[in-house]
């Protein structure tokens, strides 16, 4: 518990490199439409696209949620949004040269199912109607348990969606009240029931560890049901506590929280029994049967991770539809426009609704590579690497006190993360992180690693 106490710092998640806080701002929209141009040319017959749709909607608060939201009961919202995805898809359209081949589609938000299986027919068809599909394609999208009918996995199932994740979080009641998501055990058991029935082939639980009133018993109860449903993948996060972000998480405080050491036990206490199920650890927070994609991705080293998470597809090109989306061409990110109005507005006025963006410097693409192996493969080389190695050296020196506390090895060349760093994988990829130890945040900006 030392180790705990010792690299519980603010450490970023590293969806990307470099990290949010570090974009330069500085991609115009003629930058931004050269660069998705370019990328597409490049990649669109080999690996295809990925998209990601933001649907921020929900029509109630989940107190311990860091998305961006909007909270609302007035489903006369969903046609304008959706009218509005498909006019910035049509940008896209415009820029691209021949018929994108989409390899992987991502529903998140908000809550997907807050869109009525009609509007969401509406949405996916006509995204696909000037697109085609890639034979491996992955279709996803995130549902509640509580409003996620028959009529949406039927309705999505048949435009190819065949990966659904449920947000579960935790069973207690206590906890359910605690940060306002009451859905009883039978209400996962049904949907689970449903998406099986019609015919979905890895249905993922999201869980969350060290939120308010969480303790041992009753979390590991939690767990017991959720492997006694066999989902092919279960994602097992651990609480941000950002109050300064969201402040929905006012409703409790920090005293309601497990501290660091109880927060590390409730997670070693789930990744046991995670293993004891047949389940493996498949790069951070995520777990994974052997049979399922994602684990599958990981032993053939394909294993991929973007802003949407893990993913067993790789793409160079990720766009990101709708408000607060991020799209990346491998050479540049852009951010949309978070507020829904606003949002609405730019696309409208036929231009990308990008307000915040960052160009890759070389430097920035080889930490990028270094990360992402380490993320997704608990290990990298740069023996090969013909790049100047200042910024990699500066980074392995950084490393010799994590393996001095057994956290990885390093030989001449390679990083190899143990078993006991795993836990510790954000602290690892800090190491390499030029552009946080330049600019070493004030606290506020990062979640602890426990």
């Amino acid at each position: 518990m030392k180790l705990i106490d010792k690299y519980n710092v603010a450490v970023p998640r590293y969806t990307s490199y470099p990290t949010l806080p570090y974009w330069e701002n500085r991609v115009s929209q003629e930058q931004w439409k050269q660069s998705v141009k370019e990328t597409f040319l490049k990649t669109n017959d080999a690996d295809g696209i990925s998209i990601y749709i933001h649907l921020p909607f929900c029509d109630s608060l989940c107190t311990y949620c860091a998305c961006n939201t909007r909270i609302t009961v007035n489903h006369g919202v969903e046609e304008p949004y959706i009218n509005a995805l498909l006019k910035e898809w049509s940008l896209y359209l415009d820029l691209f040269k021949e018929v994108p081949r989409i390899r992987e589609l991502h529903l998140g938000g908000g809550t997907p199912t807050f869109f009525s299986a009609s509007n969401l027919k509406k949405l996916i068809s006509g995204l696909l109607t000037n697109a085609a599909v890639c034979d491996d394609a992955e279709f996803s999208f995130e549902g509640h348990p509580n409003n996620t009918s028959k009529e949406h996995l039927k309705t999505l199932y048949d435009l190819g969606f065949r990966r659904v994740s449920f947000g579960v979080q935790d069973l207690d009641e206590k906890v359910q009240l605690a940060i306002n998501r009451i859905q009883p055990l039978e209400n996962v058991q049904k949907v689970v029931a449903m998406a099986r029935e019609i015919g979905y082939t890895s249905i993922n639980f999201d869980l969350v560890y060290g939120l308010p009133f969480q303790e041992q018993a009753k979390l590991l109860k939690t767990i017991q049901s959720v492997i006694e449903l066999k989902p092919e993948r279960i994602a097992f996060y651990s609480y941000a506590h950002v109050p300064w972000l969201k402040p929905g998480q006012r409703k409790f405080t920090e005293r309601d929280l497990p501290d660091g050491v109880q927060k590390r036990m409730l997670y070693e206490s789930g990744l046991n029994l995670f293993k004891a199920a047949g389940y493996h650890d498949v790069g951070m927070d995520h777990f994974a049967l052997a049979s399922d994609s994602l684990y599958k991705a990981f032993q053939n080293k394909t294993l991929h991770r973007n802003f949407m998470g893990y993913t067993s597809n790789y793409t160079e090109l990720m766009i990101g539809l709708g408000a607060s989306s991020i799209s990346d061409t491998w050479d540049a990110f852009a951010q949309n426009i978070k507020e829904v109005e606003a949002y609405t507005a730019a696309v409208n006025k036929n231009t990308f609704p990008i307000f915040k963006g960052h160009c890759l410097s070389n430097e920035d693409k080889i930490v990028r590579k270094h990360i992402l192996n380490l993320m997704c493969q608990y290990q990298t080389t740069w023996e090969k690497d013909s790049y100047n190695f200042s910024v990699l050296q500066e980074g392995v020196l950084r490393c010799i006190p994590l393996e001095e506390d057994g956290l990885l090895n390093l030989i001449p060349g390679h990083l190899y993360v143990t078993e006991a760093g795993k836990s510790f994988l954000r602290n690892i990829c800090l190491c390499f992180d030029k552009r946080y130890w330049q600019t070493i945040p004030k606290e506020g900006v990062f979640s602890k690693v426990a």
